[in-house]
């Protein structure tokens, strides 16, 4: 119990600091990612499969299987989005993905995956580790595993699931870079 108090404490003061930071275009970012509509249809996507695989275990299956994978999907994802605000804004990361301007496929997919790990600065030109992605992610693998039942509450697991978080990181990247362009009309509307 002592434990979760000081994961929930940590996660509330990376938050604050976010805020103190005065991150604004962060905050709706956060808001989007923690529990946007995009973010939603992944938890239950993952809830489903994990229900479909009955795993872990002794959550079960059915209605009441699901309803605890989809709620640890969200608290996951609230933590990720938590960490990755608070350490971005202290830091000064642009976690936005930006296309590249590139010509062909390799290059285009090399500045995808690579953008997973290097981010833009806010407050000076240049680029940076995407520090505040990789501790949201491998914390938020982490700090899950306090509300997980004893199959996936190990260390090990923690691990694992914060690389599951930065691989679907690398895949949103590249579905981003590929995904076709809108383009604005005269009328100013996107099609």
């Amino acid at each position: 119990m002592f434990v979760r108090q000081i994961l929930a404490g940590l996660v509330a003061a990376s938050l604050i600091a976010a805020i103190a930071a005065g991150a604004e275009s962060q905050l709706r970012q956060y808001q989007r990612r923690a529990v946007g509509p995009k973010s939603l249809a992944g938890s239950a996507a993952g809830a489903a499969l994990g229900t479909a695989r009955n795993a872990p275990h002794e959550w079960g299956q059915g209605f009441g299987g699901y309803a605890k994978r989809f709620g640890s999907s969200v608290g996951q994802h609230v933590i990720k989005g938590t960490i990755q605000m608070g350490v971005g804004a202290w830091r000064h990361e642009d976690s936005r993905y930006y296309r590249s301007n590139r010509p062909g496929t390799w290059p285009r997919l090399k500045h995808a995956v690579a953008s997973t790990f290097v981010v833009r600065r806010t407050n000076r030109g240049g680029r940076t580790p995407a520090v505040g992605r990789l501790s949201g992610s491998f914390g938020a693998g982490l700090i899950s595993r306090a509300w997980q039942p004893a199959s996936a509450a190990g260390l090990g697991a923690g691990f694992a699931s914060g690389g599951i978080s930065v691989g679907a990181d690398v895949g949103m990247n590249v579905a981003r870079e590929f995904w076709p362009r809108r383009h604005k009309s005269k009328a100013g509307l996107r099609r």
